[in-house]
């Protein structure tokens, strides 16, 4: 494929060698013939935003439930600003803007109904059937159950977007695996990497290193901006999170009398670009010192290259845990998290006493499976559920469903 871009601007352009390559892609499981007017990862961009699972992420809770308020982050704008600060990192990096959009559109595509409590939930009732991993369901979703094309499920993606995907957070497999986040390697991603291998043990490339950092980017800083509006989170406690009351105290400095909206925003865009920043500053000196010349280097590197400082590394787990503690583990949160936690279970018990209560294309496979089988296809269902239709359907079945407005 080399030089196949290079009449219309998509080539080499302005990117470092290290860099992912457009038409040096290692191609599509299903092979196609290439757009004249877009790149592959272009094409990955395109399909990752017209597709089904990307609109339900509207309706799919970040933190707090997206029927609480309408300014609320959902799945869907997190997912978008992650890919913001994506494009934005990937930039300046000299790296492929549309592969790290692509990665980071994609992320988050396998998460269930109201967020983490729902793969919590969906993990725990699965235990006995390999799990449950959003990760392994992203795979899932654009491998095999996104049904658009006439000549293939899934969306036929390229090889760097799918190993973006599921190895964006580090290697799965080998002595490159984190021991503390280690767990068995979900089946799916297994029997995909069987037919396309994703190198499992090796590092993915800078850009889907570029989306992971930006995620803990984007939910660090709206989970703040959240939290305060919530009133969950107050000003006067950002002085236990030094990056936060940093950014505060200088708003007011500049500022004074400003109101409480404004003070937010204010200090969480500080924040957002001083995480930005340093990571910028931190990857370049890391890529400098490893020397990678090609992407197949920065597989070959052993570790992350695109990281925050020390300092900064500090700064942010203190940031996280000050989330964790003061409004992840609010009283409020926990009490609506309980709420979904039964909504979840309730529907994952029915549907698999009652898999035909599922109806439609779901219903109809349910014959032809064994009880693992039946059990991925029901957890398959309750994944894909937006908040609302979750909701919706434990009315249809219960008596009584929790009440989570």
């Amino acid at each position: 494929m080399t030089g196949q871009f290079d009449d219309i601007g998509f080539g080499g352009g302005d990117r470092a060698p290290y860099a992912s390559f457009p038409d040096r892609s290692r191609g599509r499981l299903l092979e196609e013939a290439e757009s004249p007017t877009r790149t592959p990862f272009q094409r990955d961009r395109d399909r990752i935003i017209h597709s089904t699972a990307f609109r339900r992420l509207k309706h799919k809770t970040q933190v707090f439930f997206a029927h609480d308020q309408d300014h609320f982050r959902t799945r869907l704008t997190h997912t978008i600003e992650v890919a913001q600060i994506a494009r934005s990192l990937s930039r300046a990096l000299r790296l492929d803007d549309d592969l790290a959009e692509a990665i980071a559109l994609v992320h988050d595509f396998g998460h269930t109904p109201f967020g983490h409590t729902g793969e919590d939930v969906l993990d725990d009732l699965m235990k006995d059937f390999g799990g449950f991993e959003h990760n392994a369901q992203s795979l899932r979703i654009v491998t095999k159950l996104e049904r658009r094309y006439a000549e293939f499920d899934g969306l036929n993606l390229t090889w760097e977007t799918l190993e973006g995907l599921v190895k964006h957070n580090g290697p799965v497999t080998g002595d490159g695996v984190d021991i503390a986040k280690k767990r068995q390697v979900p089946e799916s991603i297994l029997n995909y990497s069987a037919m396309h291998d994703l190198e499992l043990s090796r590092h993915a490339s800078l850009e889907a290193q570029v989306a992971a950092i930006a995620d803990d980017i984007a939910y660090n800083t709206h989970d703040l901006d959240d939290g305060v509006r919530s009133g969950l989170l107050s000003l006067d406690m950002m002085d236990d999170i030094p990056i936060a009351g940093d950014a505060l105290r200088q708003v007011d400095e500049m500022y004074p009398g400003l109101d409480d909206e404004r003070r937010v925003h204010e200090m969480s865009r500080r924040v957002m670009t001083k995480m930005v920043e340093d990571v910028i500053k931190c990857s370049l000196a890391n890529i400098s010192e490893t020397g990678p010349s090609t992407v197949s280097d920065v597989h070959a590197a052993g570790h992350t290259l695109v990281t925050f400082s020390d300092e900064m590394t500090k700064q942010e787990k203190a940031l996280k845990s000050f989330l964790f503690s003061n409004l992840y583990r609010h009283q409020n949160v926990l009490m609506l998290r309980e709420r979904a936690e039964t909504v979840v279970h309730d529907l994952f018990l029915h549907f698999i006493a009652n898999p035909k209560d599922m109806g439609g294309v779901w219903a109809a496979q349910v014959d032809s499976l064994e009880e693992q089988g039946r059990a991925r296809l029901v957890a398959d269902y309750l994944a894909g559920m937006t908040d609302g239709y979750a909701l919706k359907e434990h009315r249809r079945l219960f008596d009584h469903t929790p009440d989570l407005g």
